[in-house]
């Protein structure tokens, strides 16, 4: 009971703290100079921002399903040319995303960030929650070699593939 009373308070306090749209637009005013500010935006591209490498090579499509038969990659494996695309399409059992392990990724870490689009980590894309959605990245400018990739929602239950860019 104790328990019940101290969480409506805690929620009943958040709702007064956050409350008040007047002060948010004077926190967004606050904010819009800084982003607007050419020299704010100098410092994060001197300090080692990787460029998106475009798809030059070959688009390779990659299906990803959750069904009766489990969850899954569609193929497990794939392997690439370094400048190819990948399309990531969520066929069934939403949300998917892909999220490359930090250990294989290894030093293209950076360069496998800065190509997927609409990242919503390091090393990790667009969360997929609808059926037929898709996302694509590029392989462009990633070194030769085998990455781990899982789809975080569902590494649990084994969702991974193993991706070999050569």
């Amino acid at each position: 009971m104790q328990f019940k009373v101290l969480a409506v308070a805690t929620s009943a306090f958040a709702l007064v703290a956050c409350g008040g749209g007047e002060k948010k637009a004077e926190d967004t005013a606050a904010v819009a100079p800084a982003v607007e500010s050419p020299a704010a935006a100098a410092p994060a591209a001197a300090a080692g921002a990787v460029a998106a490498s475009p798809i030059t090579g070959q688009m390779h499509s990659v299906n990803m399903i959750g069904d009766e038969k489990g969850y899954r990659f569609e193929p497990a494996t794939l392997t690439v040319k370094a400048g190819d695309g990948v399309k990531f399409v969520s066929v069934k059992g939403g949300p998917h995303n892909v999220a490359f392990d930090p250990a294989t990724a290894g030093a293209s870490a950076a360069q496998i960030t800065a190509n997927m689009p609409e990242a919503s980590g390091e090393l990790t894309g667009k969360m997929l929650v609808t059926d037929g959605e898709a996302w694509t990245m590029s392989f462009g400018g990633i070194a030769a070699g085998t990455y781990s990739v899982v789809c975080t929602p569902h590494q649990a239950m084994n969702m991974v593939m193993k991706i070999t860019v050569q």
